[in-house]
């Protein structure tokens, strides 16, 4: 168990020897703006204002509590939490050295830097580093003195956000705190650092207080594991090229997005272990994967082209001359409507192989499609979707033939018969299969298959699940059990857009097609509704042939 110390400081001890902070590279960028800021010097200012000359009296100002990874022994301290208020105070305080008489200035000083001895040959420590992208540029206008003005003159175009917020808050520090007389400035420095207090909470152990972060936070934890893992991995590159894979790895992060991007680890840890997460995915990661052992190897070989085939599987933009792009891009749609991603990690795989070949990629995904389908049809759980893609990843791995009948990407015997049993059974109330298979088969009725574009889709009972006993249905289904051995099959189904559904209800066959005739323009806009209205009347013949019919359909789109 880590030794874990929590201790309310005065800011006198917090920018002390005592401590000097880093901001590590997995954290977010500087981001208050002149709100945060503004709302901050207004509540130090209140509460300075209405206390009392001496320290003994004064009222007591909590700003909050910091999160630390720091030794007991040595001062520094990497930030988990609170780089946002360090920084902005550290700003408050380089302001204030500017407004102050001299003699109060050199004491202001100290709070920012330790200066250093030329005599000894040290240079000054400051007592907080930023992010490398951002620290020069922190230290030469906000550390070291005598550079605000030039940083009130830069142009706001050549700034990142981060130091464009340094700028700006700066600038208001200074704006406001120049209004205020030089015995009151002196009085709020005072109160500033002996009345103010933070809570420091510090553990030696990374895993410690990222949990400690998590109860504190109600907003939950700002990092990720990616966050963590980038801190890792960018910190064993050599500082020449640090820049360089920081950019590369923002840049993947930025194209897929922060949460897709964290996805993208859980994929990258189950093509190395293949096996299912047993424990947090940031400790898996350190044990198995170890990219810190070679992080640029990993950067190159793992994190591009993982990401960038994980942007194509995920937007469907695979791009080719090839016409077979089209039925890639096809299957990559049907497989993001599937109800789990298990099917993800050797999808990435196989494409980061075989990027530049599309007649692979139209049989590798096409019968990808077909497993990922025949898998959620059968309800797999997923203790044995897992296993079968740990296999299907290792056959990719060796090159194995993967249409081979024992391959793991074939559907086996017994399989191919279950899914045939289901699909005939009652389909629709398999609620996390209908509306796929619906789709799938409305889709393979259209050349090159239809993109389902309506915003919501619902699936229609054309004989109605609760006939009313006027209705004809009753003569053409009189008894309970004939009603329900047809109610819920495949040939009784047909898809509708939102509004078509309610206004369809438990009508007669006549009045349905009036309404299914409407659709878009005039025209059904699916094809199960179309060939609906080609029927003259609903009868248990009719929906036993289109069971038939629609099955031997879903048979060869499945090959099963």
């Amino acid at each position: 168990m880590s030794n874990i110390h929590a201790i309310e400081k005065p800011l006198f001890k917090v920018f002390s020897d005592d401590f000097v902070f880093s901001i590590p590279a997995y954290q977010r960028p500087y981001a208050w703006t002149e709100e945060q800021a503004s709302e901050m010097l207004s509540d130090l200012l209140s509460f300075s204002e209405n206390s009392s000359d001496t320290i003994i009296d004064s009222q007591p100002y909590f700003l909050g509590s910091i999160v630390l990874i720091k030794s007991e022994t040595a001062p520094e301290a990497d930030v988990v939490d609170g780089q946002q208020r360090l920084t902005t105070l550290t700003i408050l305080l380089a302001i204030l050295q500017t407004l102050v008489s001299p003699k109060h200035a050199s004491h202001i000083t100290k709070y920012v830097y330790q200066e250093g001895d030329p005599i000894l040959g040290t240079e000054n420590r400051y007592r907080l580093k930023l992010r490398e992208k951002d620290r020069e540029f922190f230290r030469k206008y906000i550390q070291d003195k005598g550079n605000l003005a030039s940083l009130f003159s830069i142009k706001d175009a050549g700034l990142t956000d981060s130091q464009r917020n340094i700028q700006t808050n700066a600038r208001y520090f200074n704006e406001e705190l120049k209004k205020i007389d030089d015995l009151q400035l002196e009085n709020f420095v005072r109160y500033l650092m002996t009345s103010c207090f933070l809570v420091v909470v510090s553990t030696p152990d990374f895993d410690s207080a990222y949990r400690i972060f998590s109860t504190l936070n109600s907003r939950g934890l700002d990092l990720s594991p990616t966050d963590i893992l980038k801190s890792d991995i960018i910190g064993a590159i050599q500082e020449s090229q640090q820049e360089k894979y920081t950019k590369i790895w923002e840049d993947k992060e930025g194209n897929l997005g922060r949460e897709i991007f964290q996805e993208l680890f859980s994929h990258i840890r189950m093509i190395y272990t293949k096996t299912k997460l047993r424990e947090k995915i940031l400790k898996e990661f350190r044990k198995f994967i170890k990219p810190e052992e070679n992080p640029q190897k990993f950067i190159d070989d793992v994190l591009q082209p993982y990401s960038d085939a994980l942007d194509v599987i995920k937007n469907a933009n695979y791009l080719s001359s090839d016409e077979d792009a089209k039925t890639v891009n096809s299957m990559f749609r049907w497989l993001n409507r599937i109800d789990n991603f298990d099917w993800i990690p050797p999808a990435i795989l196989y494409l980061s192989l075989n990027d530049n070949n599309p007649n692979n990629l139209k049989r590798f995904f096409t019968y990808l499609e077909r497993l990922a389908a025949g898998l959620m049809i059968l309800r797999a759980d997923i203790n044995v979707r897992i296993g079968r893609y740990a296999k299907l990843l290792t056959a990719i791995e060796i090159n194995a033939d993967l249409y081979t009948n024992h391959s793991p990407l074939q559907l086996t015997s017994a399989e191919k018969v279950a899914i045939i049993e289901t699909l005939d059974g009652d389909l629709y109330l398999m609620k996390r299969v209908r509306l796929y298979v619906l789709l799938r088969l409305d889709s393979s009725f259209f050349e090159g298959g239809a993109i389902h574009s309506h915003k919501i889709i619902t699936i229609e009972h054309i004989l109605p699940q609760n006939p009313s006993k006027e209705s004809t249905w009753l003569k053409l289904f009189p008894t309970e059990d004939e009603h329900r051995s047809y109610v819920h099959r495949i040939g009784n189904l047909t898809l509708l857009s939102d509004k078509m559904n309610p206004a369809a209800k438990n009508f007669d066959f006549d009045v349905k097609k009036e309404i299914y005739a409407r659709g878009s323009l005039g025209i059904a806009p699916f094809a199960l509704t179309i060939q609906a209205l080609n029927e003259s009347q609903w009868t248990q013949e009719v929906i036993n042939q289109r069971q038939v019919n629609l099955l031997n359909r879903l048979k060869e789109i499945w090959q099963l």
